[in-house]
């Protein structure tokens, strides 16, 4: 047979001593093993690795990219295998050495979506967060709506759709108001000093057991937090239970509204704020500022 009609890997392989017809049983040998390892990966691994995923409450959304890396990796690890069982040992070092160097390059070249991908690894396996969660970072706040394995989106309350690289996420500390069962809410409200404290105490507690979503236990409190300039500070504290679904900035706001409303009904008064400036005025060189008048001789 002439070398025309060879193909293309067979004349490497021929190239490298190795005769027509053990060429062609090797590359049988590769396909086989090849496909005999990405079947078994795809029947065996991948399921195996969704189970342990779901195990950890991960929803479908943070599963899918995870799986994605791992058929990637069993599709490396196919070809790497089956280059050693069909005796390719030149050729897949020299493989080997030409994707360590790609392998540099790009790494040096990307480096910032390297660390997004690491960023998106740690955010799947640590959970700071999870879709629909509302977070707080670096004066930035919304709500997560997506999250894959470089960056994650998160609508902010002014409906901004913002897409945020996973590292600023995992190299910044995380508000998330929403991760646990139960969230506390405080408010100071501010009373005059001419205003009974015990009576404004006892309307912010009513009205904390009137609102169905605030939570009877932990019980709702007050404390006296601060003598201000104008007024005197109570604090409420109150406990809301599943913050995740439940809308707590309009349980605050409607808590707080059903307090204002009470204190106007008792002539508790709310003061403003009072600001006193002192100082004097000094005028320097009055005498030259005034321009003498002619007198009558």
């Amino acid at each position: 047979m002439v070398q025309g009609d060879l193909t293309p890997l067979a004349e490497l392989l021929q190239g490298l001593g190795v005769p027509y017809a053990q060429s062609i049983g090797a590359a049988l040998t590769f396909l086989f093993t090849f496909v005999l390892i990405y079947l078994l990966g795809r029947v065996v691994i991948v399921p195996l690795v969704d189970r342990t995923l779901r195990s950890r409450n991960l929803d479908e959304h943070a599963r899918k990219p995870l799986k994605k890396l791992v058929s990637i990796v069993i599709v490396f690890v196919g070809i790497a295998v089956a280059f050693g069982v069909a005796q390719y040992g030149d050729f897949l070092q020299s493989l080997a050495t030409i994707a360590a160097a790609a392998t540099l390059a790009i790494g040096l070249a990307m480096q910032d979506v390297l660390e997004n991908f690491v960023a998106g690894v740690f955010i799947f396996t640590d959970r700071p967060f999870r879709v629909g969660d509302w977070i707080e970072w670096d004066g930035n706040a919304g709500v997560v709506e997506d999250i894959s394995l470089r960056v994650s989106r998160v609508r902010t309350f002014d409906n901004e759709l913002l897409t945020v690289p996973n590292s600023q996420l995992t190299d910044d500390v995380i508000k998330n108001p929403v991760a646990k069962d139960q969230l506390r809410l405080k408010f100071v409200f501010g009373i005059g000093y001419d205003d009974d404290i015990d009576t404004a105490t006892e309307i912010i507690l009513e009205e904390a057991d009137n609102h169905e979503e605030i939570l009877d236990d932990p019980a709702p409190s007050v404390r006296l937090v601060e003598l201000g300039d104008s007024s005197v500070g109570l604090q409420s504290r109150i406990w809301i239970s599943n913050p995740s679904r439940a809308d707590f900035v309009k349980t605050r706001g409607e808590y707080v509204t059903a307090v204002k409303q009470r204190f106007d009904a008792e002539d508790i008064n709310i003061p403003y704020p009072n600001r006193t400036v002192g100082g004097g005025l000094e005028l320097g060189n009055v005498e030259e500022l005034v321009e003498p008048t002619a007198t009558d001789d």
